[in-house]
């Protein structure tokens, strides 16, 4: 259960990085999610792109919302300082301690129920405002909390595991990122760890926002109509005297991917999802380019993943709100109250 610590013990070899600390120092408590979720991995690939990036852990700042994927942030860096937010408002809330304490690395972790429906004006505003953030959504197309219905992210035509067809059209998160100025957007797929850890490490590094959409396969919604092993036979053809769920375990699905590589990766419940590695000469420093790309690609019923967009030069809130180099929540009453004569100036000029 969530409340169970890993335990302390640890073998006395185990490599260390620059700062001393070894992966296991990168880790939280047990995981409580279905057995192969995308999910999982995910947390994995963080663990290990903050190991290599050689950050204290102590320096980071997971911030999330609510759902299957705001839960992972209990899974990793158990040492890092965290705040899990009300539905859909991470962004705000991350936005705000940025300000008052720009020393802190901050990583924003959210879904696609999350980010794309409750929290969507949220998402586009923390894109646009540049604030300097990982915003890492764990996308896998179901509200996964609540059995399973269509997130804002399912493609249109997709079906439900009880046969239902999607016929609203899909909100695409890299595209608004893209769109609303994100100076650095990648696209990765969980299952793929040599390719997302350096997309996590880049997000980190950057000096503004940062946005990665992960495909995140969900395991538990695979029992479609028909199957004499759903939970819907079993309920309607078994009298019992209790009503009891149980999940089976799958195994993780990973991938291997050259650039330029299209890859079919089949699904826990016989479905295809078709990736597309980006080709060696791609420029991520185009940002329309990048859009077209990726709008040309999904037509070809293709998910594109790499990093599609990155700006070098890219600024953060703090250079556009010209605030002081010290935290904010580092100031004294002598900064903060300058005293009467000052305001007065500052009124003055306004007049």
């Amino acid at each position: 259960m969530t409340y169970l610590a890993k335990p302390k013990l640890r073998h006395p070899t185990l490599a260390t990085n620059k700062v001393g600390y070894t992966r296991r120092d990168y880790e939280g408590k047990i995981s409580t999610l279905c057995a192969g979720c995308g999910h999982d991995s995910i947390s994995a690939s963080i663990i290990e792109a903050c190991w290599e990036l050689d950050i204290e852990p102590h320096r980071v700042a997971k911030l999330s919302g609510i759902g299957c994927s705001s839960k992972t942030p209990d899974y990793f860096l158990g040492a890092s300082h965290g705040f899990n937010t009300v539905h859909g408002r991470m962004p705000s809330v991350l936005t705000g301690a940025n300000l008052a304490n720009r020393d802190l690395l901050y990583l924003g972790v959210s879904g696609d129920g999350d980010s794309a429906s409750i929290g969507l004006g949220q998402f586009a505003h923390a894109m646009r405002r540049g604030v300097r953030m990982a915003y890492i959504v764990e996308n896998n197309g179901v509200y996964g909390l609540t059995k399973g219905q269509f997130s804002a992210t399912a493609d249109q035509g997709s079906k439900s595991k009880k046969g239902v067809v999607n016929t609203d059209s899909p909100v695409d998160l890299v595209a608004m990122a893209l769109q609303l100025g994100a100076s650095y957007v990648g696209r990765g797929f969980s299952g793929n760890k040599a390719q997302l850890v350096p997309l996590i490490k880049g997000a980190i590094s950057h000096g503004g926002s940062a946005f990665i959409d992960v495909i995140s396969p969900c395991v538990a919604f695979n029992n479609h109509p028909g199957s004499t092993k759903s939970y819907d036979y079993i309920r309607e053809h078994n009298e019992a005297v209790s009503r009891i769920d149980f999940i089976s375990g799958r195994e993780e699905i990973a991938v291997d991917m050259e650039p330029g590589e299209v890859m079919d990766v089949r699904q826990h419940d016989g479905t295809l999802l078709r990736l597309r590695s980006l080709h060696p000469d791609y420029d991520p420093g185009d940002r329309f380019a990048a859009m077209a790309y990726m709008q040309r690609h999904h037509e070809m019923g293709e998910v594109v993943t790499g990093l599609l967009y990155v700006d070098p030069l890219a600024t953060d809130l703090h250079t556009a709100l010209n605030t002081c180099d010290r935290p904010l929540n580092a100031l004294g009453p002598q900064q903060l109250c300058p005293g009467a004569q000052a305001l007065e100036r500052l009124n003055a000029s306004l007049r």
